[in-house]
């Protein structure tokens, strides 16, 4: 398949495309986690409304989603051959839009995002720069090697929350757990969709975990990190002498057993591309305890 060659488009074509360019529904995803974790977690929850109404928040949140934006786009404009073998019909640059125009959107989201930032707090344009320059070295040459890609993506994930902590100090404890949350099922995660692409990675250069080790060894480093992960919630949890956030973090064993499970099981493509979607569940289940933690 020639990607130079782009077929005619009409502008509901280049409408989508750029809504799956920049993942537009987990773009939704993180600014709502913004915002409950402003609600839920650092609160008061009684001043909702007022907490939704905060003009800081939403330029907060808004800076988060343009560097994520911006993170979405440069990775898929290095990624391009990659893609075309493991996620052909989710090609955007170079089928639909022109890699220039690629190329301008990332700079120009990612110099929005940090004067949002600025706007804000000069410490949260400092974060801002740094996590856009961590995307940045992801996709042009981490992604390619063993972990470290996956660590910097896990990291980015439980800083979407963190950043939080640093205009709002309230209950920052409280955060850090889901924050850490966040890292390690985003990093279990990230690991599963290596193996799930697999042969698209090898055939350009990768080396990513499962080419360096095998799908079986790769089995064996992810059941560690799911133990260490289960452990320190727990841990955590008990720090904080919070009895309930230790139930809550039970019941969460239940779909983490069943990750375990599937883990084990899977052999194919699939297999792991349905672990991946369950990793997204479990993600999910771990934000709405924030509504009684």
């Amino acid at each position: 398949m020639n990607v130079s060659a782009r077929p005619k488009i009409t502008t509901w074509d280049y409408v989508t495309g750029s809504a799956r360019l920049v993942r537009m529904t987990n773009l939704v995803i993180v600014a709502l986690t913004q915002y409950l974790t402003r609600i839920l977690l650092i609160g008061p929850r009684h001043e909702w409304k007022a907490i939704v109404a905060d003009p800081d928040l939403f330029v907060l949140s808004l800076s988060t989603v343009c560097i994520a934006a911006a993170g979405y786009i440069i990775n898929d404009y290095f990624d391009v051959k990659i893609d075309i073998v493991n996620k052909p019909e989710r090609v955007v640059v170079g089928r639909y839009l022109k890699r220039r125009w690629a190329m301008g959107a990332h700079q120009v989201l990612n110099v929005v995002g940090a004067v949002l930032g600025l706007v804000v707090s000069p410490y949260i344009f400092i974060i801002n720069v740094f996590s856009i320059t961590l995307l940045w070295f992801y996709s042009e040459r981490y992604k390619r090697l063993p972990f470290i890609g996956n660590f910097i993506v896990s990291l980015l994930t439980g800083l979407t929350l963190l950043i939080l902590t640093v205009h709002y100090p309230a209950n920052r404890h409280l955060v850090f757990i889901y924050a850490v949350f966040s890292f390690f099922i985003s990093l279990i995660r990230e690991v599963v969709k290596d193996m799930e692409d697999i042969r698209g990675d090898e055939a350009h250069g990768c080396r990513t975990l499962p080419i360096i080790w095998g799908i079986r060894r790769t089995k064996t480093f992810l059941y560690s990190i799911i133990v260490i992960f289960v452990l320190t919630l727990f841990v955590m949890a008990r720090a904080l002498q919070n009895n309930l956030l230790t139930l809550l973090f039970l019941l969460l064993l239940i779909p983490i057993a069943l990750l375990l499970l599937r883990l084990y099981q899977a052999d194919t493509r699939r297999d792991f591309k349905e672990i991946s979607s369950l990793c997204k569940i479990i993600m999910l289940l771990g934000l709405i305890t924030m509504i009684w933690a």
